[in-house]
């Protein structure tokens, strides 16, 4: 992954910031050499519907059923209307360019359906990759790729921003590219290469830089997110050549970021969003103006202005996001607000060019049975937060679509609403726990949605997520290996950091108390192999804490390495183990935690990414992940490491049943034996390895957790870090 980063002048210059096209899918970096075409697996999302921010929606203007969804860290997506689901586009982005499943932008060709384009690049920061454009002839079923030597920032502020990527109206060769950092790139062979072009403004640190592009007839309008506050931030195009202040802004926008913009074509009316922050944080203030593109006419459109009152006396600050317009009705448009949790974010609809409003939340039914979560631990479903996209079908002028930071809605009447987010995965997932008995055979935790109990794999946990406490973030699950029903949890929580199950993770019950560090730095937790001792650990400022009662009480472990993940043995109750990373040393402690001592010394030390895991059902199998260090096995309980010379490069590890004849479990691991990282299965204890997944079946980094089913050999599921949880199983 490169991180040569051209500097503005150059770009400004006009140097050309193409590089080489290749034909897609295929694995990157590393992963080039001799990967199978076929793995011998089916692989599918462990279903929960949603579950991330949504940051644009695209309809085909021209192709009836035809849409594109966008996400912040999870790749895109394509509406099949036939089969009433979306259908991922980027699975085949591999471990060495986990930065490119951020999608910045998107654009389609309104003269030719099947051509879609993508902006990938999750941040823009010096530690990240450059970014990428994609550019398909065949709605994305196959690709062709160039990489970039700017930066996007898919998962950065302003994500919700209009799209920054547009084929011209004038000639479906040419497509321009607004980046944040480096000014506006056009390519005029249809994405294939690019060039840097002349613009008016100046980009400065806040990183912003172009945030929209929009066609008007034939003209092509960009939003500007770096204005010091006075000049312009809507520039123009008639010519395809030359930028312009677009004259007359409206007075107090210059204040504000433009977020989005639609254009009527039958009343040649531009519509465009403000708010006082590119969002979807950090907004207070907003309007909505229109601009009559002929005579140059700016009028305000406003729905509601922010900074009132609500009923119990709070401030109504707020900005304004998404804005769609219907291509069959004159004057019929849909806006959003933004920020808003005081009186809670809605769409507005107006069918008179913004004269009047309704606002859509008022009168709306949601039904959210297919993604239970959406109730947020029994409360009840919000309209919307972080509502940047909208959309508006073309060919069903009651067909809206607006995004939030957990799903996708969608309405048929205006009235009823209800998640249209099938096939769309997009949680960043850090524990997985498969249990040896039970109904549910997958636990998941995650980022943003907490712990959840998939009963089934084929639809959204019907308990929706854990519930006393909800937690937004997991960050730890454990299971006593002896005692299967026995579950604990952790995570960040408004009523608790820490929980317990006594039916393998249906119900929840609190700990009655935690230690009083457990509010700012709720770390990973482990139940012993009988559940009658916790661990828990909060960071490598503070010592670890043991309980002995189910979390009635709690005591310090000052010998337990600060910030190490503490480790269960699953056949003796007196045995936890932890890998402290900072002195490369495996502790030990044979007293149920009470004291740990060291044992092995002289590992691999500094790297944050490492895991240790004990092998099932027996006492001191451990083996420890070292990432480009590889993988090390105990068998005498972290005395003595052995290197494993079968993978050079071990990331997370697992374990599930037992091939058919077979004494040891069968390992899972993401890594690399070879020369190709990738998802791998041993049957022969790290003699052998095969590997499992294939070139269009990568998503980005998936080092966070991966684990094998105890109950059927050969399935396996990953954790990934924005497309849920998925998992493979033999065919």
């Amino acid at each position: 992954m490169s991180t040569f980063h051209l500097s503005r002048r150059s770009v400004l210059a006009g140097t050309a910031v193409a590089a080489a096209a290749v034909s897609l899918p295929l694995t990157q970096g590393r992963a080039q050499a001799a990967a199978p075409a076929k793995s011998g697996y089916r692989w599918r999302n462990a279903v929960q519907g949603g579950t991330g921010f949504i940051t644009g929606v695209l309809f085909h203007p021209s192709a009836k059923g035809l849409a594109y969804l966008r996400t912040d860290i999870g790749g895109a997506y394509r509406w099949d209307d036939r089969r009433d689901r979306w259908l991922p586009l980027t699975d085949h982005i591999g471990w060495d360019d986990w930065n490119l499943l951020g999608v910045e932008a998107m654009a389609v060709d309104p003269a030719h359906p099947d051509r879609v384009y993508l902006a990938l690049g999750t941040y823009a920061q010096s530690w990240a990759g450059n970014g990428a454009v994609l550019r398909s002839e065949d709605r994305g079923a196959t690709w062709q790729r160039t990489d970039l030597t700017v930066k996007l920032g898919a998962n950065e502020d302003g994500r919700g921003c209009g799209e920054r990527l547009l084929v011209d109206p004038r000639d479906s060769d040419t497509l321009w590219l607004g980046t944040r950092r480096d000014g506006l790139l056009r390519s005029t062979d249809r994405g294939a290469s690019w060039q840097a072009v002349s613009f008016p403004a100046e980009p400065s640190a806040t990183g912003q830089g172009i945030t929209l592009l929009v066609a008007a007839g034939r003209s092509v309008y960009a939003g500007w997110g770096d204005s010091d506050g006075t000049s312009a931030n809507l520039y123009r195009t008639t010519d395809g050549a030359t930028w312009e202040a677009v004259p007359g802004q409206p007075a107090g926008t210059a204040a504000k970021v433009p977020i989005r913009a639609a254009y009527d074509r039958h009343t040649r009316e531009l519509y465009v969003t403000y708010a006082n922050a590119p969002g979807p944080n950090g907004q207070s203030d907003g309007s909505v103006h229109k601009l009559r593109t002929p005579n140059g006419k700016w009028t305000e459109v406003t729905p509601v202005k922010p900074g009132g009152t609500t009923a119990d006396g709070s401030a109504d600050s707020f900005g304004y996001g998404g804005v769609a317009v219907d291509a069959r009705r004159p004057g019929t448009l849909v806006v959003s607000t933004n920020n808003r949790w005081a009186d809670i974010d809605t769409v507005f609809r107006s069918t008179d060019g913004g004269r009047t409003w309704t606002s859509l939340k008022d009168k709306a039914v949601l039904d959210v049975s297919e993604t239970p979560y959406l109730n947020w631990g029994g409360d009840k479903p919000k309209f919307g937060w972080w509502i940047q996209a909208v959309g508006l079908d073309p060919y069903d002028s009651r067909h809206v679509v607006y995004g939030t930071g957990a799903t996708l809605y969608g309405t048929r009447d205006l009235q009823h609403w209800a998640p249209q987010i099938r096939g769309v995965e997009e949680a960043s997932v850090r524990q997985l726990v498969s249990p040896p008995t039970g109904q549910a055979h997958l636990l998941s935790g995650s980022g943003d949605i907490g712990v959840m109990y998939h009963e089934r794999l084929t639809s959204s946990p019907s308990r929706g997520m854990a519930s006393n406490p909800v937690f937004g973030t997991a960050t730890g699950l454990s299971l006593a290996a002896a005692k299967p029903s026995y579950v604990v949890r952790s995570g960040w929580g408004d009523n608790g950091n820490g929980a317990f199950s006594n039916d393998g993770g249906k119900t929840w019950a609190p700990f009655k108390t935690q230690p009083d560090v457990a509010k700012s730095a709720p770390g990973p937790i482990a139940t012993n192999a009988d559940g009658s001792v916790l661990l828990w650990s909060f960071g490598t400022a503070y010592p670890g804490h043991r309980s002995a009662d189910n979390g009635a009480g709690w005591s310090e472990v000052t010998s337990f390495p600060k910030g190490a993940t503490p480790v269960a043995d699953p056949v003796d109750p007196a045995r936890f183990y932890a890998f402290d990373t900072t002195t490369g040393t495996l502790f030990a402690s044979t007293d149920s935690g009470r004291t740990f001592t060291a044992r092995a010394t002289g590992l691999n030390s500094g790297d944050s990414e490492f895991q240790l895991v004990a092998a099932p059902c027996r006492s001191g199998d451990l083996w420890l992940s070292l990432k480009w260090n590889g993988l090390y096995r105990s068998t005498d309980g972290g005395a003595t490491f052995t290197k494993v010379s079968s993978c050079w490069a071990s990331y997370t590890l697992g374990f599930g049943k037992a091939a058919e004849g077979a004494s040891y479990p069968a390992i899972y691991l993401v890594g690399s034996t070879d020369a190709v990282t990738g998802v791998y299965r041993s049957d022969d204890e790290a003699g052998t390895w095969t590997r499992i997944n294939d070139d269009r079946h990568q998503w980005g980094w998936i080092g966070a957790a991966v684990t094998g089913d105890p109950r059927i050999h050969g399935r396996v599921y990953i954790a990934t870090n924005g497309r849920g949880v998925q998992y493979g199983e033999p065919v």
